[in-house]
């Protein structure tokens, strides 16, 4: 790994950086996305596949519709079929898409006008819609009782988002261009058991012929645990608890750690109980890279037609009309940059930004505000409890350029594209083997495993734990690169008081949480239960 490329570009990223990383993930971000939840992204992962025989493919996986309550019926919790959700892929680093997926969603009802009853004696029947979106069993075999059906569309759309060329992803099996979301997971007397939901939603993932490529991809859309673990109502309470490891080590139960500390436990996971709703995409590399260095950089969004006009006379498919050009409401890439690091008055700016244009939020990573709340809240406590005399826990070392490659530029050798262009991506090399399931480190780089965070994010990468101890100065110690602990050169010891302590949330995740095949996500939750 090279260390001596800042002097090269510092005066590029003085110029032109964005604030990123944090310790959650993405849900309610920003305050004009919380009135349409449909569009809000809450997770975004982009990782080399370790299914076993599929170590040639990438797996995208954008997350949407935040803090699904698995028993939320009758309507449980349907896409915007009047919005475009789109996948961003950069392979060359000017922070402008070379390839984007884009998605479009329709609904029906059953017969057109849903399942009719006839209710009534006979010469007084009438015939009456039902209320609900299914009248009995279903199951992989049988979807007849299904009153309710969400379809879609994937285009790729090839150069810019708006003037770029596109094409239809097409089912491999040459059955068309029009695929299928199963239902949510209403209930175990539905579906039968949770075991019979997940045959009914494997049937939903397709094999899919793409555009200008010459091997087939996959392709799923539909509800999946929530794969996300935060202490969040704490959290945002001011952090109302003591984030730093309450153990000698994570789930060592011995207390032997920072006094008062946080130890881990799934009950600190408010998410715990929740779904959301994911698009899952599986692409072989090759017609991901194009002529770069392997590395991609990667984010989602979501897009309203800029006009929408509420029909006073609302019926299903006609509550509203919408026109206008398509107009850009939410964005993610890393996790929890809207929430935790653009301040306030930027938040809804942030999420319609385009990623070429993330100079107007420099000083939100040269200058966060983040370690500086942190230092607010806990200062006096940790130098009372250790004795100490610590003048501050924020990292003084300005600007933050730590922050600046682990976030906006990337590591040389290990995920930097071949330009750089500061900029708010998750970017992936693709070219780092994947980590087996059940090697992986949950601490991703910092853990001495390259092929996780932030190099690309996995499912089981704690993101919360890493984000934070990065922001408050991890990177100006030493950390294990192929074994070896390195100093990054990115700034010192020194200039970092807490940068080696163990920061956490107290809410435990690792890989075999998840699936180890696509789209690898757990199942839902049941709503009956």
């Amino acid at each position: 790994m090279k260390h001596n490329y800042l002097s090269a570009v510092i005066g590029t990223l003085c110029a032109s950086l964005l604030a990123t990383g944090s310790f959650a993930s993405s849900h309610r971000e920003a305050p004009n996305i919380t009135r349409a939840p449909a569009l809000d992204s809450t997770d975004f992962y982009a990782f080399n596949s370790y299914e076993s025989g599929r170590e040639d493919y990438v797996t995208l996986i954008a997350n949407y519709i935040p803090l699904q309550d698995a028993y939320g019926g009758p309507n449980y919790f349907a896409m915007d079929p009047h919005a475009v959700y789109s996948i961003h892929v950069d392979n060359t680093g000017d922070a402008v898409e070379d390839l984007t997926f884009e998605f479009r969603f329709s609904q029906a009802l059953a017969g057109g006008e849903g399942v009719k009853l006839t209710v009534g004696p006979e010469g007084n029947s009438r015939s009456v819609a039902v209320p609900l979106k299914n009248v009995g069993g279903i199951s992989a075999s049988d979807m007849s009782a299904a009153n309710f059906s969400e379809s879609y569309t994937v285009k790729l759309r090839t150069g810019d988002r708006k003037t770029g060329t596109r094409a239809d992803v097409a089912m491999a099996s040459g059955m068309g261009m029009t695929f299928n979301k199963p239902l949510d997971f209403i209930g175990t007397k539905t579906f039968s058991s949770t075991q019979a939901y997940a045959n009914y939603a494997n049937s939903f993932i397709y094999e899919i012929a793409i555009p200008g490529c010459s091997t087939n991809g996959k392709v799923f859309v539909g509800q999946r645990k929530d794969p996300f673990v935060v202490n969040l109502g704490k959290t945002f309470d001011l952090v109302n608890y003591v984030p730093v490891e309450g153990d000698s080590s994570a789930g060592a139960g011995d207390g032997g750690g920072f006094p008062g500390g946080i130890t881990q436990s799934a009950m600190n996971d408010d998410l715990l109980d929740k779904n959301v709703t994911a698009i899952s995409l599986e692409i072989p590399k090759s017609c991901l890279v194009g002529s770069g260095n392997g590395v991609i950089g990667t984010w989602t969004t979501a897009s309203l037609p800029q006009a929408r006009i509420l029909n006073p006379q609302a019926s299903f498919n006609k509550s509203e009309v919408n026109g206008g050009a398509l107009t850009q409401v939410s964005r993610l890439g890393n996790p929890l940059v809207n929430e935790l690091v653009i301040g306030l008055k930027d938040k809804d700016r942030f999420s319609v930004a385009e990623p070429k244009n993330d100079g107007q939020f420099a000083d939100y990573v040269t200058h966060p505000s983040l370690p500086e709340l942190l230092n607010i809240l806990f200062k006096d406590a940790v130098n009372t409890t250790l004795g100490a005399n610590l003048s501050t826990l924020a990292p003084t070392n300005f600007p933050r350029m730590d922050l600046v490659t682990a976030f906006l530029t990337g590591f040389p050798g290990v995920n930097q594209l071949k330009t750089v262009t500061p900029s708010e991506m998750l970017r992936l090399n693709t070219s780092i083997a994947a980590t087996a399931q059940a090697e992986q480190s949950n601490f991703g780089v910092a853990g001495n495993d390259l092929a996780g965070f932030p190099n690309g994010r996995r499912p089981g990468d704690d993101v919360v734990d890493i984000a934070l101890r990065v922001v408050m100065g991890r990177l100006c110690y030493p950390i294990p690169v192929g074994g070896v602990d390195t100093d990054l050169g990115l700034c010192k010891p020194e200039d970092a008081n807490v940068g080696n302590v163990p920061f956490t949330d107290g809410a435990p995740l690792n890989a075999m949480m998840m699936k180890n095949s696509f789209p690898y996500l757990a199942d839902p939750l049941p709503g009956s239960n």
